[in-house]
């Protein structure tokens, strides 16, 4: 097995059609900011249907849940648009689809233009600002060949409302190495059990009923 980020001491490990076991984070947070109470190690539900969420009650024993990834397209797959002083690289297998690039800056981020990415569109700062706020590191932006979309991040877990968990800063994802996140301080991973891009988030949840995601333990 392989780490997908550098040497940490919180990890994340993903048991065969269960839970994702995290061992020594502290920060786990709602959207809205408010911290839940963790212990050294828990497990967090990763099939969409624990009566406890977002921890692990057992139910993916019960209810046929399987963890297998569905696609097989490589997670590196990067397709780059070059402007004048930026350039802006676009990963589509892994976006989790948060929609904040056509939401904050719709310039740039244009939903059904051809292309759809002008990154001529804004000045380089909006443009790497959007670019760290990417919940799944499916966008990068690079100046000069070098990265000015990356800031330093504490360790955390944020678990959005009816959608993934977004993990930021050196939190090590444990997987072989074709399943290691591309951008490995900034990751999605689904909890609603229906991506077919696993442990990744595809953005499934937005088919789901609305409230499938409520948290029980707050």
């Amino acid at each position: 097995m392989m780490s997908a980020s550098e040497n940490t001491n919180i990890t994340i490990e993903i048991r065969e059609n269960g839970s994702y076991l995290v061992k020594g984070l502290e920060r786990l947070v709602t959207a809205d900011g408010r911290q839940l109470e963790t212990k050294e190690s828990f497990s967090l539900c990763r099939c969409g249907a624990s009566s406890n969420k977002p921890f692990c009650d057992g139910t993916h024993k019960r209810n046929g849940f399987t963890g297998e990834r569905e696609i097989e397209i490589p997670l590196n797959r990067t397709k780059t648009y070059d402007g004048a002083e930026v350039t802006i690289q676009d990963n589509r297998t892994i976006c989790a689809h948060a929609a904040h690039c056509i939401e904050d800056l719709p310039a740039v981020f244009k939903k059904d233009g051809r292309p759809w990415i002008d990154p001529n569109g804004a000045d380089i700062g909006a443009i790497a600002t959007l670019s760290h706020k990417c919940p799944s590191g499916a966008l990068q932006t690079l100046m000069k060949g070098e990265r000015v979309d990356q800031t330093d991040s504490a360790p955390k877990i944020t678990i959005q409302d009816d959608g993934p968990y977004e993990v930021r800063g050196a939190v090590q994802l444990v997987v072989d190495a074709d399943l290691s996140p591309p951008e490995p301080t900034r990751y999605a991973l689904c909890r609603c059990g229906a991506s077919k891009n696993k442990p990744y988030c595809d953005g499934s949840h937005h088919n789901l009923e609305a409230g499938w995601g409520e948290l029980k333990s707050e």
